[in-house]
């Protein structure tokens, strides 16, 4: 989500260019976005491989799964609770340093994990590995802020659908690839995913340090729009009741500009870390992108845990689970190479609204399901529709954020999205155990229902481009869109 300006000197007044048209998808692909393609399937491709290992390795090691779900669980909740704060730095122009050395830090986190495996005869301690594991998703909660707002600058104007298509297909391609070559590695050596893992980062930061695009997008449009939201929600407080006047100062008492001037730091950092948060909050563009990327996604997990439940149920294996992903991901790659040709052809509108009525039935057939090739079969086609959509809504997003906080609204999307799909195990877990295996599917089909009406409802009115005038800054953007 980032034309680069420089860092220090006189600061440029910005503009906020009309948006590239999503029918007219032309335009080179750029150095910088091969290798940021290259980067981001070189980073999935290694954690697909040591992510599917890792609960086996600390199950192989002795430990309980009430340890391997802690593992699991601590390192998601750091990942979104430190994405927002790290948007922060990357927004103010540090974001190829962030991404540069947090992918370096993964990759010797995770080389620790390939050394320990190796020397300690395949016995590191738990803390060592709880350790490495932390430290890894921390600087990859570091890594995926700062990326988030790549996109936009190191796009050309016409080609923004295919770079978000490309991403989403290395992510689909490590789907398909990084498990299976993940197992094979295992049975090998216990420390090989992990070695694998290592050298995907460093090939990550390679790739990252040899992008030629400064990633900096313009210190103003940040500037002017957190400005902005705090006139926003100033007025907010004008209309109602306002805050409590200052009580003055005691008679003969010292000023204290040092705790003024600590409170002021501390106001003007929360209003940077919220500027993303108020800036999805008042833009009906975004709401929409936050309510369908975060419903998919809750609807995704408790389809699959359900599925997990219903084959272990039914006497089928892991190599069940196993083929319902393969055939998951290979179709998904085969919609996110297929998304760009898509977009040319169709109306955004009708394909979101299409690609939300049509995930209903899938959901519904789930239900009735409970052969692994059925599963695979039914996940398949949500994989192979669903990129269509995705690739719309983030391009659009993009489009519909300043250049100055690409990472923080990509950061709020991010956690709504993962959040939901950390809490739709446990929903679909206590669905599953009081009501039986195809309530969850039921229930996800019902929450489709509501997502496709309001998509149908509200499409039409948010994506269509919003073309400001030219010389618009994006104060003036947020504002405008506040207003509506």
């Amino acid at each position: 989500m980032e034309s680069s300006v420089p860092e220090k000197g006189a600061p440029r007044a910005r503009t906020v260019s009309a948006p590239p048209a999503l029918t007219k998808d032309t335009g080179p692909v750029t150095r910088d976005v091969r290798l940021f393609w290259c980067a981001g399937a070189a980073d999935a491709l290694g954690s697909q491989a040591s992510g599917v290992v890792l609960p086996l390795l600390l199950l192989g090691l002795g430990y309980s799964p009430a340890v391997v779900g802690l593992v699991a669980g601590v390192s998601t909740a750091t990942g979104l609770v430190l994405g927002p704060l790290v948007a922060i730095p990357a927004d103010r122009g540090r974001r190829k340093q962030v991404m540069f050395w947090s992918a370096t830090v993964s990759a010797l986190a995770m080389g620790s994990v390939a050394v320990a495996l190796a020397v300690a005869e395949g016995r590191p301690s738990l803390v060592h590995l709880l350790t490495a594991v932390l430290v890894e998703r921390t600087a990859t909660a570091c890594y995926e802020a700062a990326a988030r707002g790549t996109v936009a600058l190191i796009s050309t104007p016409g080609n923004l659908t295919r770079v978000v298509a490309g991403l989403e297909a290395g992510d689909r391609g490590a789907l398909v690839a990084g498990p299976a070559l993940g197992g094979i590695l295992y049975q090998v050596s216990r420390a090989l995913p992990f070695l694998l893992d290592a050298v995907s980062y460093a090939v990550t930061a390679v790739c990252v340090r040899a992008m030629r695009s400064d990633l900096r997008a313009g210190r103003t449009d940040s500037a002017d729009a957190v400005g902005t939201t705090h006139r926003a929600d100033a007025s907010d407080r004008a209309d109602g009741a306002s805050e409590p006047a200052a009580a003055p100062p005691r008679e003969g008492s010292a000023p204290r500009p040092a705790t003024r001037s600590v409170r002021g730091a501390r106001s003007a950092l929360v209003a940077e870390a919220g500027a993303g948060l108020r800036l999805v909050r008042t833009t009906p563009l975004l709401r929409l992108v936050l309510v369908w990327t975060t419903t998919v996604n809750g609807v995704l997990a408790a389809l699959y845990y359900d599925a997990l439940f219903t084959l272990q149920e039914s006497g089928h294996g892991s190599t069940s689970m196993g083929l319902v992903l393969a055939l998951s991901g290979a179709a998904g790659l085969a919609g996110s190479l297929a998304a760009p040709r898509l977009v040319r052809g169709l109306s955004p509108v009708r394909a979101v609204v299409t690609v939300s009525w049509l995930m209903i039935p899938l959901a519904a057939a789930l239900a009735m399901s409970g052969g692994p090739w059925t599963y695979g079969a039914l996940f398949g086609g949500f994989c192979l529709i669903m990129p269509l959509a995705t690739v719309i809504l983030q391009a659009r997003a993009i489009q519909g954020t300043p250049p100055g906080l690409q990472a923080r609204a990509g950061s709020v999307l991010a956690v709504a999205a993962g959040g939901a799909a950390a809490v739709a195990p446990a929903f679909a877990g206590f669905l599953t155990a009081h009501a039986g295996t195809a309530v969850p599917a039921l229930a996800s089909a019902g929450a489709l229902v509501l997502l496709a009406l309001h998509t149908t409802l509200g499409a039409g009115r948010v994506l269509v481009p919003d073309v400001p005038p030219k010389g618009t800054s994006a104060g003036d953007v947020l504002a405008r869109r506040r207003d509506r």
